[in-house]
């Protein structure tokens, strides 16, 4: 059986982890997950929701080491939490704040200063080892499970930090706006520096600034794995990132025009990763180099009818691509939106994707979606639009949308908001845009 070791090139006094102002080093760690792995309950499954990305670190390795398999919520809602506990009962809670979920018991995991740092070898794990569950939304509603082994993750680590270019050879900082509890932020901002002999920033910045402070703790070349509202917004603050940086961006489409602003202003590489949660990361591109994706090494897209399968070594089965998709003779391919994502406005069909890429494309529009509202609206045969766009009026969002956009496509009306209820991977789920127009809807009734 075929095994891959835990960590990357490290020497046990290596930092591994920038957490708090404090570093914590590779052989630490190990002591620390093997220390966990010998008190945690002996259950099949376990509910990682540490705050702390060093320390979910440690509850991920402890399990790993105990042959647990880790769940990762779609979010933190407590609905979501307690369908999972029915769902897997017989499973227990690792947390670094003491958060309790009702019928499960909750073990607290913390930096054990009093460990000493481990020099025993690197343990090695088997690459066919279920090691975590991520979860999409089913056509019923129900969350559907994609069981992930250590072979899939580290491939796809050693796969992207090819595509990247980085060397383990150089120190390397990985800073992170996303959660790691999520398939990109696992795979990019855990799976990613570890394997590569990195540091991980424990931490979450999300404001501009908390992110320039992030990356100015640490010396040398980093990497910011972010989303385009991210970008966007430390563009918007204007804050100043230090040299010798990369941009690894994923979530939702990012626009030509910010990628090219973020490059010049940043003095950094702007890149994008495709992926879904069913196969994890499959491709990459440098945003400014044009609009083909890169397959990651050891991908294969490959037709199946009017569709196109996701195949890898790591994959037990060739997985659909949700995504419309051109491929070239050279394994390159073209990104059109989702199926779900097209839409029919009086006979003309378009790519809400591609109508949202048209609008945040407008200089001055900080987040902007369109929407076409439920079949029982009035609305139905038009769409609308939400728009954040601070200092700008509605005539000078339509007049650029009028050079991009046929007549039967521009938003009626055009609604402008303080923010958008995106979640905490920077998607706009449809229940909460339905809840905006509801709240728009309230607000025009009473003459708001």
């Amino acid at each position: 059986m075929r095994d891959t070791p835990l960590i990357g090139s490290y020497s046990a006094d290596d930092v591994l982890a920038w957490e708090q102002g404090r570093p914590r080093t590779a052989g630490q760690f190990l002591a620390e997950g093997s220390h966990l792995a010998e008190i945690v309950p002996d259950r099949p499954t376990v509910l990682n929701l540490a705050n702390s990305r060093y320390e979910f670190l440690v509850g991920l390795a402890a399990a790993i080491l105990r042959r647990q398999v880790t769940l990762l919520p779609q979010n933190r809602a407590s609905e979501s939490l307690r369908r999972l506990v029915d769902d897997y009962p017989h499973s227990y809670c690792l947390t670094d704040q003491g958060e309790t979920i009702e019928g499960i018991e909750s073990i607290l995991v913390q930096s054990q200063q009093a460990i000493a740092p481990c020099h025993m070898k690197i343990p090695r794990i088997p690459i066919d080892q279920v090691v975590a569950i991520a979860f999409t939304s089913g056509s019923t509603g129900r969350p559907m499970p994609h069981a992930k082994t250590w072979g899939a993750l580290t491939a796809v680590a050693h796969a992207t930090g090819a595509s990247l270019g980085i060397s383990s050879r150089k120190p390397l900082t990985v800073v992170a706006t996303v959660p790691h509890h999520h398939m990109f932020g696992l795979e990019a901002s855990v799976m990613l520096p570890i394997m590569h002999g990195a540091v991980m920033h424990a931490g979450r910045p999300l404001f501009p600034a908390d992110v320039a402070n992030a990356l100015a703790e640490r010396v040398g070349p980093w990497i910011l794995v972010t989303t385009p509202l991210h970008l966007r917004a430390c563009l918007t603050e204007g804050v100043k990132l230090p040299p010798a940086g990369l941009i690894v961006s994923a979530t939702a489409p990012l626009a030509l025009n910010v990628a090219q602003e973020a490059e010049q202003y940043f003095q950094a590489e702007v890149h994008e990763i495709f992926g879904f949660a069913e196969a994890g990361s499959v491709a990459h591109r440098r945003t400014i180099n044009g609009e083909q994706w890169h397959p990651l090494d050891g991908v294969r897209l490959n037709q199946d009818g009017g569709s196109f399968l996701a195949d890898a070594w790591y994959l037990p089965t060739p997985v659909p691509v949700p995504d419309r998709i051109s491929v070239n003779v050279d394994g390159r391919f073209s990104l059109y939106g989702r199926e779900a994502d097209q839409v029919n406005v009086a006979g003309h069909r378009v790519s809400l994707g591609d109508l949202n890429q048209k609008l945040l494309g407008i200089d001055g529009v900080q987040d902007g979606v369109f929407f076409l509202p439920e079949d029982e609206s009035p609305l139905v045969t038009r769409l609308m639009a939400f728009v954040v766009a601070p200092g700008k009026t509605n005539e000078e969002i339509q007049r650029a949308l009028r050079r991009r956009l046929a007549p039967v496509f521009l938003p009626r009306p055009l609604v402008f908001v303080p923010r958008l209820p995106r979640n905490e991977t920077g998607k706009l789920p449809r229940e909460s845009l339905l809840r905006l127009v509801q709240e728009w809807k309230e607000r025009a009734d009473h003459g708001f």
